[in-house]
């Protein structure tokens, strides 16, 4: 047996490293063909602002755990599309809110039902409880990552 290998746990946690890399590496090409000019971190960012109802590029960078130069030019690509806009946040007139605009709201509109229907497919045929199962575990996985966790 090689003494590097892993095993039990270990084993189980490269597994899951492995599969979650690969998970990753085709959502980030798969978005390319939902959108053609809208990435991965675009379309993700189009769904926290349609999900907060709008908020500052450092809540953004905060709530990703991303670089704020990253995601002031990911928001300068998106405002150049138009698909988002910059605000006054009616409680503090010093702070700009980053929202969608309607065609904003339109592309992220499409592309939610493609890949919806690429997750459907994907999963056609998995057992009801083993989906919910699979939805609980990723919840709280992601909860512990939004914890603190390191080595993501």
């Amino acid at each position: 047996m090689n003494a590097s290998a892993p095993t039990g746990d270990d084993a189980a946690v490269e597994t899951i490293h492995r599969e979650l890399t690969s998970f990753a590496r085709r959502a980030r090409a798969s978005a390319g063909r939902m959108h053609p000019e809208l990435s991965l971190v675009s379309y993700t960012l189009l769904g926290h602002l349609e999900e907060s109802g709008g908020c500052r590029a450092t809540d953004l960078a905060a709530h990703y755990a991303l670089d704020k130069s990253t995601v002031s030019r990911q928001v300068a690509a998106l405002e150049r599309a138009g698909l988002v806009e910059r605000r006054q946040d009616p409680e503090d007139h010093r702070v700009q809110v980053l929202d969608l605009t309607d065609a904003g709201r339109r592309i992220l509109a499409q592309v939610t039902v493609s890949r919806r229907a690429a997750f459907r497919e994907r999963l056609a045929g998995w057992p009801a409880e083993d989906l919910e199962r699979f939805a609980r575990y990723l919840v709280r996985y992601n909860a512990g990552s939004a914890a603190g966790s390191k080595g993501d």
